[in-house]
């Protein structure tokens, strides 16, 4: 079920909230490492807000009507900021990285709203595709990133450690 839900940059007061949220949402996934075991990435989560210091970075927050924060997701309009290095030389491309969304507002379009913001921030850089990574503790994006038409891309695969991740990619068309 979708509810209405508001998109926007994040606010330097929502910074700390919005970490708590992404280090809650992905320290519970099923079979994805724990603070214990990768604690630099969920130091990363933590500090959220620092991607809003990275050129063509944006942090996007979902706020349900209430005001109240749902999830959020980075932007990188500049694929040299986007992290995982296979990805960086990807030309004329944008991507999408840590997407998290409230347990209590999971099924509701909050993924899929972050989603679109970003896939229409690339289209206004005139990008001609979007790339993003997930693991297989991600399934309900995974099917998320594939209904909106993004395709798996095994060139873009690697291991974070032990754990295996995923390269999606979509094509905007152009270039």
């Amino acid at each position: 079920m979708e509810t209405q839900v508001f998109v926007r940059d994040i606010k330097p007061e929502e910074f700390v909230a919005l970490g708590e949220l992404l280090v809650d949402v992905y320290s519970t996934l099923v079979n994805f490492p724990t603070p214990l075991e990768q604690p630099a990435y969920y130091e990363m989560l933590k500090g959220i807000g620092e991607f809003t210091k990275k050129p063509g970075a944006r942090v996007l927050v979902a706020l349900l009507a209430s005001g109240e924060l749902a999830g959020g997701v980075v932007y990188f309009g500049d694929m040299s900021q986007y992290g995982p290095a296979i990805a960086v030389d990807v030309k004329h491309a944008s991507g999408i990285r840590l997407l998290g969304v409230h347990p209590k507002c999971q099924n509701m379009g909050i993924g899929k709203a972050l989603a679109i913001a970003c896939i229409a921030a690339a289209r206004e850089q005139e990008h001609s595709e979007v790339i993003l990574h997930t693991t297989k503790a991600m399934q309900t994006a995974w099917g998320m990133y594939e209904r909106l038409g993004f395709a798996r891309s095994p060139d873009l695969d690697f291991l974070q450690g032990e754990l295996s991740v995923f390269g999606f990619r979509l094509s905007l068309g152009g270039r």
